[in-house]
């Protein structure tokens, strides 16, 4: 099952998808769609998986594009499908037929496009990109490209909700350090010194002060729609060895 975003979908020359965890091979706590490199699962596996994705753009599978994501600011520019998957969390292009993916389990999936220019981006949000600039980073990066700031149209995917993620006070407090109004993503928890946080929300906020032309969430919680989508923290609440990851994808159609 594949979900679409109608702001991207109204975009000429642009093809995107928000796979789920539905319509792949995987196995057990994998099933079934994995399209997870860094997995524990069946390499052959997440190979096929991909396959399919690649496929839904019309594409052989070298063409989806993967990056080893390590909660960076960092962005790759992909002209041509690369040998080593770069250490980035975004990545751009403006070159036909090279689908940009980005694999999340809980952490923002964004997906970017200036239909008119031919550029388009991912980014993978999870909170420390967030915070230390990863979207931004994916703005300026796209213009680079030729891309026109007022233009570009983001969406977020899913991603976990403001009632599934609780956190620390110290994770409270660098937000509110950095930034006082901050406080307004979070929300009292059941426990004493705990907080919710509503990362989605602080998503769009950040990419609306960037000044693009539009920015929304698609409003799915990776934690609590367990048929659709993966998610760390549910995993991690149920110890669980590993989890799949989703991946969300766009290109220019050639």
């Amino acid at each position: 099952m594949v979900i679409e975003a109608e702001r991207l979908k109204q975009l000429p020359g642009v093809a995107h998808a928000f796979f789920t965890r539905q319509g792949g091979v995987s196995e057990g706590i994998f099933a079934s769609l994995n399209g997870g490199l860094g997995s524990d699962d069946e390499a052959a596996a997440v190979m096929e998986n991909r396959r399919r994705m690649a496929a839904r753009f019309g594409l052989p599978p070298e063409r989806l594009l993967g990056i080893h994501q390590v909660h960076s600011p960092d962005v790759a520019v992909a002209v041509a499908p690369w040998p080593e998957r770069p250490k980035v969390d975004a990545v751009v292009t403006r070159v036909p037929d090279l689908a940009l993916g980005v694999a999340s389990a809980d952490c923002g999936p964004v997906l970017f496009a200036d239909g008119g220019a031919g550029v388009v981006g991912a980014a993978h949000a999870g909170w420390r990109g967030a915070f230390t600039g990863v979207l931004e980073a994916t703005v300026a990066a796209m213009e680079g490209l030729g891309a026109r700031r007022e233009q570009i149209v983001a969406v977020l995917g899913p991603t976990i909700g403001p009632t599934a993620y609780e956190v620390g006070p110290e994770f409270v407090a660098r937000f509110i350090e950095a930034e006082p109004a901050n406080e307004a993503f979070f929300a009292p928890s059941a426990r004493t010194g705990h907080a919710m946080f509503d990362l989605p929300s602080y998503i769009v906020m950040r990419l609306g002060r960037a000044g693009i032309g539009h920015a929304e969430s698609l409003g799915l919680c990776t934690y609590g729609d367990e048929a659709r989508f993966y998610s760390y923290r549910r995993t991690t609440h149920r110890s669980e060895p590993d989890y799949g990851r989703l991946i969300s994808a766009i290109c220019i159609k050639g």
